[in-house]
């Protein structure tokens, strides 16, 4: 079987494919998860020039989309490079370039497969629904990391809700376990119990939810302690204020900034307990690299996280917005949590890049026995 997997949103300008695959890793964590499953993967990324690159038994391929307007034109350009190289499946990352993957498709062969994946997408604006509910129609099939992210399309007409769906992880993680002490040492970190936080200081993540849960966990857990990495932080100025306005917080919740990707890995080999206030997500990759470093999670009760989680089987799961419970969720998870081993259990057998790979397999086998089967 041969599956390109294209990527439509531009690459940056100036950067080769080997420094694009270091910055974009899911680019290649992806391909690679399904190449490892036995299938012919190549990716094609739009870029600024041409290049190719072949790596883990993929066949890595930047496209020149300069000078293409529509997408009819850069359909034609990405054909171009697949050439007759005989594709069984088109795999489109995100759900907003509907129109390009199917124009991609129709310079390639009559009833090409088209499998699309989310990537936190949402739904067109409302004038460009009818087009992009045409080109949904024809899809073979959707993928996003649980089924119920697909109701926002639906609700918006988008998405026939007859299409085939498809749960799958938006990605997996090569994060690992690793030895807590050491890892507390490399990192300067410590608690009883150590909770970490990953993710933006915005309104979407809920920090000062996450910090009202930590006050009250705290008055039934002293040694509780919270690390906090971030990049983005239109925030920062609230939480650093909600901190130093309560006794419970200051000096026990600690704002560590951006650190390196490597440096996440350690903490959360080093940490206890890893706690989000996500209102939303289209994956939670940070909760999944948790999960791959063994490390309990404390999470909202979200679809995402919720498929992540098995339904909360590993891990707990809190209302979005419930402070109270989240205090209750950490007392909770600090006392019955399961052994790292254990968390990287769950994440071998549902999220690991085997598993991950096997749900491709088996999606796009059966979008190619519908397409047999002469089924819409």
């Amino acid at each position: 079987m041969h599956v390109a997997q294209i990527n439509f949103l531009p690459a940056p300008r100036g950067l080769g494919l080997a420094a694009l695959l270091e910055r974009w890793p899911s680019l290649a964590d992806i391909a690679e998860l399904v190449a490892g499953a036995g299938v012919r993967v190549t990716v094609l990324q739009a870029a600024a020039h041409a290049e190719r690159l072949t790596r883990a038994g993929v066949d890595y391929h930047l496209v020149d989309m300069r000078g293409t307007w529509a997408a009819q034109g850069r359909g034609r350009r990405f054909a171009a490079v697949l050439g007759s190289s005989g594709v069984d499946v088109l795999h489109a990352h995100s759900l907003a370039y509907v129109e390009d993957a199917f124009a991609v498709a129709s310079n390639l062969a009559p009833g090409l497969p088209v499998v699309l994946q989310d990537h936190a997408d949402r739904p067109p604006r409302w004038w460009r629904r009818p087009r992009h509910r045409r080109h949904f129609a024809a899809a073979a099939g959707v993928a996003f990391t649980s089924v119920e992210l697909a109701r926002p399309f639906v609700a918006a007409g988008v998405l026939d809700p007859a299409t085939r769906l498809f749960a799958i992880p938006e990605s997996s993680s090569r994060f690992t376990p690793g030895d807590r002490a050491h890892a507390r040492a490399a990192a300067g970190v410590y608690g009883e119990p150590c909770a970490l936080w990953v993710g933006r200081l915005n309104r979407g993540k809920d920090p000062l939810t996450v910090l009202d849960g930590i006050a009250l966990a705290a008055e039934r857990m002293p040694g509780l302690q919270l690390w906090c990495a971030f990049g983005e932080q239109p925030m920062l100025a609230e939480v650093q204020a909600r901190i130093d306005a309560d006794r419970r917080l200051a000096g026990r919740v600690h704002l560590l900034g951006r650190v390196a990707h490597v440096q996440v890995e350690t903490l959360m080999r080093a940490a206890d307990l890893f706690v989000s206030g996500s209102r939303a997500e289209g994956s939670g990759y940070a909760a999944m690299e948790a999960l791959a470093c063994g490390l309990m999670p404390v999470l909202t009760d979200i679809p995402a996280f919720r498929a992540l989680s098995g339904n909360g089987r590993i891990g707990s799961l809190w209302p979005c917005g419930d402070a109270a419970a989240l205090a209750a969720a950490l007392v909770d998870a600090a006392v019955k949590r399961p052994s790292p081993q254990q968390v990287r259990a769950h994440f071998d057998e549902t999220l690991s890049f085997k598993a991950v790979g096997r749900l491709w397999t088996e999606a796009y086998a059966r979008v190619l026995d519908d397409c047999r089967a002469g089924l819409p």
